[in-house]
C-alpha cells in the first residue's frame, strides 16, 4: 500500500509540474509577446497616420454659402497635393494651390443655388497622406441681373463691332463683373473692356478687328455679386466672326461717301448730310441696326412737328440718339450738291425701296452690322463714344482707363 501510495504521490507532482510548466510557458509567452506585439502594432499605426491636418471651409453640409470668398482649403503640418471641387453637374471648379502648398482658393466666384463637393489631399513631411471630403450648397439670391448683349451668337459683323453688354441692374462691383467675362480671339489680339456708366460694358481691340477674326465671349455671370445683394444668373458662350473690312468715309463738305474695302475705294456715292443747325455728328460711327423700312418721327429726337415719314427705306442706325444713314426719296437734287437733312446721312432712293440699283439699296445690301461710317468736315462736334457703339472715338489710353 505504501508503495502504491508512494507511486501515486510521486506522479501527481510530476503531472502538476507539467501542467504548471505548460501554463507558465503559455502564459509567459503570451504575456511577453503580447506586450511586444501590442507596442509594435501601436507604433506602426502611429507611423502610418499623417501629421497633416486639413481644413475645408465652409463646413460640411453648410447651406446658403456666399458665392465669393467663402470656399477655402488649407492644411497645417503638410502640403496640399490635390484639391478637386465639382458642382452638381460634375463640372470642375478651377482653382490654385499656393506656392507653399498651404492653401487652395478658387479662381472665380461660384454659381448660385448649387451644391458643391470638395475632395482634398495633403502630405506631411514623411509623405504620409491625409484626405478630407465635404459638401455644401451656395445661396439662392432674391435679386438678380443679366447682361443683354450685341452682337448675336453666330453672327458675322463688321470690323468696328464691339462686344457690348447692357446690364439690367446698375453695377456697383464692376471689377468682379468684368472678371467674370472672358474674351478670346483667333488670331490672338489684346481686347480691353470699358464701362459707360454703371450699366454698360463694351470690349474692343486697340484698332479695328482684322477681317476673319473669330471672337468667343464667355459670360460667367451666374453667382457674381454685381451690387450688394444682387447676383448674376447667366452663363453663356457667345461667338461671332469678323467679316470683310469695310469702312466708309462721308465728307460733309463734298457731299460724297467713299466706300472702302481693305482701304481701297470700291464706290463713291453722292449723299446729303445735316443742314445748318442740324449738322451731322463728326467721327467714327458703327452700324448697329439694319431696317428695310422704318418710320422716322421728329418728335422722338426733339424735332417735334418737323417731319414724320412712315416709310423710310434702307435705314441703318449710327447712334442711339437717332442718327441714321438711310434711303431718301424726297430729297430732290440734294444728293452730292447740298446738305438738307436733320442730321442723318441720306442716299438717293425710291419710295418703297424696290429699286436695287439706287445708291441707298446698293449700300444697304453691301453693309454689315458692325461696319464703320466715318463722317468728316461737318460743322458739329465729334459724336460721344457712348452714343451708339462708337467707342472708337476714344484713344486706346482713354479706353483702358
Amino acid at each position: 500500500m505504501r508503495r502504491a501510495g508512494g507511486r501515486g504521490r510521486k506522479r501527481l507532482p510530476a503531472l502538476l509540474i507539467g501542467l504548471l510548466l505548460a501554463a507558465t510557458a503559455c502564459g509567459g509567452s503570451g504575456s511577453d509577446s503580447g506586450g511586444e506585439g501590442k507596442g509594435k502594432d501601436s507604433g506602426t499605426a502611429r507611423s502610418k497616420q499623417s501629421q497633416a491636418v486639413l481644413s475645408v471651409a465652409p463646413a460640411d453640409g453648410a447651406k446658403s454659402v456666399d458665392t465669393t470668398g467663402a470656399l477655402k482649403v488649407g492644411v497645417a503640418k503638410g502640403r496640399l497635393t490635390q484639391v478637386e471641387v465639382k458642382d452638381d453637374k460634375g463640372e470642375k471648379v478651377d482653382g490654385k494651390i499656393s506656392g507653399d502648398g498651404a492653401t487652395w482658393t478658387p479662381s472665380a466666384h461660384l454659381a448660385a443655388a448649387t451644391t458643391y463637393t470638395v475632395h482634398a489631399v495633403a502630405e506631411d513631411s514623411e509623405g504620409r497622406t491625409a484626405t478630407e471630403d465635404s459638401r455644401f450648397t451656395t445661396l439662392k439670391p432674391k435679386h438678380t441681373f443679366i447682361g443683354e448683349f450685341t452682337p448675336e451668337d453666330g453672327s458675322e459683323v463688321g470690323v468696328g463691332m464691339p462686344f457690348s453688354i447692357r446690364f439690367t441692374r446698375g453695377i456697383t462691383h464692376p471689377e468682379d463683373v468684368e472678371k467674370s467675362i472672358s474674351v478670346k480671339t483667333e488670331p490672338a489680339v489684346d481686347v480691353e473692356g470699358h464701362w459707360f456708366g454703371n450699366d454698360r460694358l463694351d470690349f474692343r481691340p486697340e484698332k479695328y478687328w482684322k477681317a476673319g477674326t473669330k471672337v468667343t465671349v464667355g459670360l460667367n455671370l451666374d453667382g457674381v455679386e454685381g451690387r450688394d445683394g444682387v447676383y448674376g444668373e447667366q452663363t453663356k458662350t457667345v461667338s461671332f466672326t469678323i467679316g470683310r473690312n469695310q469702312v466708309s468715309v462721308v465728307d460733309a463738305k463734298k457731299h460724297t461717301m467713299k466706300v472702302m474695302r481693305d482701304g481701297k475705294v470700291v464706290k463713291t456715292l453722292p449723299v446729303t448730310t445735316g443742314k445748318p443747325g442740324y449738322d451731322t455728328w463728326n467721327g467714327q460711327m458703327v452700324i448697329s441696326e439694319k431696317l428695310e423700312v422704318t418710320r422716322m418721327n421728329g418728335e422722338t429726337v426733339g424735332y417735334g412737328g418737323e417731319y414724320d415719314i412712315a416709310d423710310v427705306p434702307h435705314a441703318m442706325r449710327l447712334t442711339t440718339s437717332g442718327t441714321f444713314i438711310h434711303g431718301n426719296y424726297w430729297g430732290g437734287g440734294a444728293f452730292g450738291n447740298y446738305n438738307a437733312s436733320h442730321g442723318c446721312v441720306g442716299l438717293r432712293d425710291v419710295q418703297g425701296g424696290y429699286d436695287g440699283s439706287t445708291p441707298a439699296a446698293w449700300f444697304f445690301d453691301h453693309s454689315l452690322i458692325g461696319d464703320v461710317v466715318v463722317v468728316q468736315h461737318s460743322d458739329d462736334d465729334t459724336v460721344a463714344p457712348d452714343n451708339g457703339l462708337n467707342g472708337w472715338n476714344m484713344s486706346w489710353a482713354e479706353w483702358k482707363a
